[in-house]
């Protein structure tokens, strides 16, 4: 194996509460209590199938209309977000050995790029893609082939780090090798899981100790 391909939010980054805070907030202003099943069921999936899906469980305004709503509430909190010490750690030291390095996200491209940007991580990806940036988001495995695309590598010849089913999913699907790293709880079906991220561990891996 040769290059890895992180997922951001809930991996890189501690931003689910804030995107579903935002999205509660939103929703409640529209008579929708959000649940921690609605949590689960959206966790991973692209900005658009969220509102898809919540759309069809309570009576929303257009998409963009909703989504404005939702970004104002998100926007406000991007100060404050903080990268996993973990990933802070594990990225640098990956681009260090120069292992190719990208970011699959079901993020907006913009918004991803501005969150890797003030975590202080941007500058060690050669590819970001968004969730917007392709033609299906997660589970399917576009965003995941768009990455090993944009590094030149073969998808069966990366290791994709994940922290939700939907986003495992679409990395197999795409052909790659996944690990998720347990964060907030959640549960990653039947990938393997580890509970902190590790450049050595990494490295094994990918054959590279």
């Amino acid at each position: 194996m040769r290059a890895v391909v992180f997922d951001c939010d809930g991996v890189l980054v501690d931003s689910e509460p804030l995107s579903d805070a935002s999205w509660a907030g939103a929703l409640a202003d529209h008579g929708y209590v959000m649940t921690e099943r609605d949590i689960v069921a959206v966790r991973g999936i692209s900005e658009a199938d969220g509102y898809r899906y919540f759309a069809l469980r309570a009576q929303l305004p257009e998409q963009d209309e909703m989504q404005a709503e939702v970004d104002t509430r998100r926007l406000a909190g991007y100060p404050n977000l903080e990268p996993f010490g973990d990933a802070a750690a594990t990225v640098p030291e990956l681009a260090l050995y120069g292992i190719p390095l990208a970011v699959a996200s079901s993020s907006r491209g913009k918004h991803l790029r501005r969150k890797l940007e003030l975590i202080g991580l941007a500058r060690y990806f050669e590819v970001v893609v968004g969730g917007d940036e392709v033609p299906a988001g997660k589970p399917a495995p576009d965003v995941y082939l768009a990455a090993a695309a944009g590094l030149g590598v073969d998808p069966h010849e990366c290791l994709a780090v994940e922290d939700s089913v939907n986003g495992a999913d679409a990395a197999v699907a795409a052909g790659m090798r996944v690990v998720c790293v347990a964060r907030y709880g959640t549960t990653v079906g039947t990938h393997p899981s580890v509970d902190t991220l590790d450049a050595n561990l990494i490295m094994t891996w990918l054959g590279l100790k």
